[in-house]
């Protein structure tokens, strides 16, 4: 039995739950959103039940078992939707990167030869705070991730500088690693300082010189 799937989903105040054989569906202050799960080869192993202010998933079957844990965590993404809602962010990295909203579309300018307009599926929105900052909000956590994953899609961040369309909350390899070569916080190795001009006295070391009995 998943460990996961043995855990209750505690409802928040005003969202409602209705449940039918192989089906749920749960309304909140942001919407409403149903789920088949008792079709195909796992027939009625899966079920939900409430208890109180709880929702339990089970499973009366092996077969049942390996979507035991995933049923739970789906049913508690649908709670969480319609009483707080998921939010995707995008920063666009790049000189003239800018993005702009307009009702259920947002215009890119991402550095091509023709602007780029990508059009939201239902139950999805956008928002342009400033023009180089993408929030993408719904209900449906698998539909702003997929929104979010193929507006990511038209320029994905190099690994370099990171130039693109890198999500907030996935950090590219560019960032964290900044510090300038000889800063406090780089650990790269720093060149070794140069031997000054020949002086009067041969024996003496000028400025910057290294000596011989340094273990370098």
């Amino acid at each position: 039995m998943s460990r996961i799937g043995n855990h209750p989903i505690p409802l928040p105040a005003k969202v409602e739950v209705t449940l039918a054989p192989g089906a749920i569906t749960v309304k909140g202050p942001l919407g409403t959103l149903s789920r088949q799960y008792g079709a195909g080869r796992y027939g009625d192993a899966l079920s939900i039940e409430q208890d109180g202010n709880n929702l339990v998933c089970k499973a009366a079957s092996e077969a049942a078992k390996p979507m035991h844990g995933t049923l739970r965590a789906l049913v508690a993404n649908m709670v969480k939707g319609v009483s707080v809602g998921f939010e995707r962010k995008l920063t666009l990295v790049g000189v003239g990167y800018r993005a702009q909203a307009a009702g259920d579309k947002v215009n890119l300018s991402l550095g091509f030869s023709h602007p780029v307009v990508h059009t939201m599926p239902q139950g999805v929105k956008v928002e342009t705070p400033v023009q180089t900052e993408i929030l993408v909000k719904g209900i449906d956590k698998q539909a702003v991730g997929q929104v979010a994953a193929e507006i990511r899609a038209y320029r994905p961040p190099e690994p370099y500088k990171g130039k693109g369309c890198p999500l907030r909350e996935r950090a590219g390899r560019h960032q964290g690693n900044e510090e300038e070569v000889g800063s406090p916080g780089d650990s790269r190795r720093r060149p070794r300082p140069v031997p000054a001009a020949g002086g009067d006295d041969p024996g003496r070391l000028g400025s910057g010189m290294i000596s011989r009995k340094d273990p370098r």
